[in-house]
């Protein structure tokens, strides 16, 4: 059980990794075309990019099926178990917290969760798929950091109206 545990935990901090590599180099790049939306502001309740979300969640409910229902053994759960946390983690910090998709009051406090919600605002601070910043959800690279690198990026970045500005 306890190794089953570790399985788990250790999933959730390797999908950190995964999200970074589809978040930096399929996202922003041949993944743009649904990605993009996410970069622009939103008019209804969803977003192409949102694909992303229901794309990442069949290898979690396959693997979650085939540990429960085919067999394939406890691995397989706790895998599964794993991406679907890390996909609730996402979600909870993602939209809801940054983006505010459900209503709430929640603000910030702790050092931790004001640093990652800044870097992800950084992010979208930049309006192009090239010279982004800040890929990660859970980590984040500290502020100082991501404002050198904002500044000696050439990117178009969004204005407070959500209009590109000129770098």
């Amino acid at each position: 059980m306890l190794k089953l545990i570790l399985l788990w935990l250790l999933t959730v901090l390797a999908m950190e990794v995964f999200a970074y590599v589809m978040h930096r180099w399929v996202m922003h790049g041949p993944g743009w075309f649904l990605h993009e939306s996410h970069h622009r502001v939103r008019t209804g309740r969803f977003e192409l990019n949102d694909l992303y979300g229901a794309i990442f969640a069949i290898p979690s409910i396959l693997l979650i099926y085939g540990g429960v229902q085919a067999g394939w053994g406890g691995w397989a759960t706790a895998v599964g178990i794993g991406i679907a946390t890390y996909g609730a983690i996402y979600f909870g910090f993602h939209d809801i917290i940054v983006h505010r998709r459900l209503a709430h009051r929640y603000i910030p406090k702790s050092a931790y969760m004001k640093r990652i919600v800044q870097a992800h605002r950084l992010h979208h601070a930049i309006e192009s798929k090239h010279h982004g910043l800040s890929f990660g959800f859970i980590f984040a690279p500290p502020i100082e950091k991501l404002m050198v690198q904002l500044d000696s990026s050439r990117a178009k970045l969004r204005s407070p109206t959500g209009r590109e500005t000129p770098a």
